[in-house]
């Protein structure tokens, strides 16, 4: 039996408990936190043998609130979103929320479509983001996409998955964010990672994304002390 197979929820050494997170992240300033963006930043996703069900982003909640309980909490990301889609149908709402936290997307539907993607404009869009969002004064998240990111149907889609990273990257550092960088992480290489759509990650996954997280938040204090 695969050594992936074994892992849950209580093993897997790159998942931590709510508690364990609201340790690591406490004294934390959030009281609002604000996402933006597409499926990844929604958590769409099916369940993992072995792991509690549940998004990423829901699992950030539970922890940011047992570090403060009265945290507010608002998510407009819908499945399909480009950048563009973003600015044009959800900052407004964002911004009204006054977030302290703020999750960006990393342009996922920027590149899936069969002719070549226009690099100027998805630039120009994700900086167009990224400074909106800056000017809350908010702390940012995004995650890099990762390589099991695959569309076969559209030749040459890995090399935009490394180019929208590195753009994302280089962006994310421009404005200070915290980049969950998960093009290479270890769990790449999970035969279950995915769901069935084989596009979005499974519960485990979402798990782990969410340690991640709080593990960028927790630096982020550390540095700030």
């Amino acid at each position: 039996m695969n050594n992936n197979a074994l892992l849950t929820e209580q093993n897997d050494p790159y998942c931590l408990t709510a508690e364990a997170g609201a340790a690591l992240i406490s004294g934390g300033p959030w009281q609002r936190f604000g996402i933006v963006g597409d499926s990844l930043s929604a958590g769409t996703c099916d369940p993992s043998p072995g792991y509690t069900g549940g998004p990423w982003c829901d699992r950030v909640v539970s922890t940011l609130r047992l570090v403060n309980p009265d945290l507010a909490y608002l998510n407009t990301a819908k499945i399909g979103q480009t950048t563009a889609h973003t600015l044009a149908t959800q900052v407004d709402r964002l911004l009204a929320f006054h977030p302290d936290l703020i999750h960006l997307p990393s342009g996922a539907n920027d590149i899936w479509r069969t002719s070549e993607p226009d690099w100027p404009a998805v630039e120009q869009d994700l900086r167009r983001l990224y400074d909106l969002a800056a000017g809350t004064g908010a702390t940012l998240t995004v995650f890099t996409l990762m390589t099991r990111f695959v569309v076969p149907t559209i030749s040459g889609f890995a090399d935009r998955v490394i180019r929208i990273n590195e753009l994302t990257r280089t962006i994310a550092g421009e404005h200070g964010a915290i980049v969950v960088d998960t093009e290479n992480h270890p769990m790449n290489s999970r035969p279950d990672l995915l769901s069935a759509d084989e596009i979005h990650l499974a519960a485990g996954g979402q798990a782990v994304l969410a340690a991640e997280i709080i593990r960028g938040l927790s630096w982020t204090l550390a540095v700030a002390r």
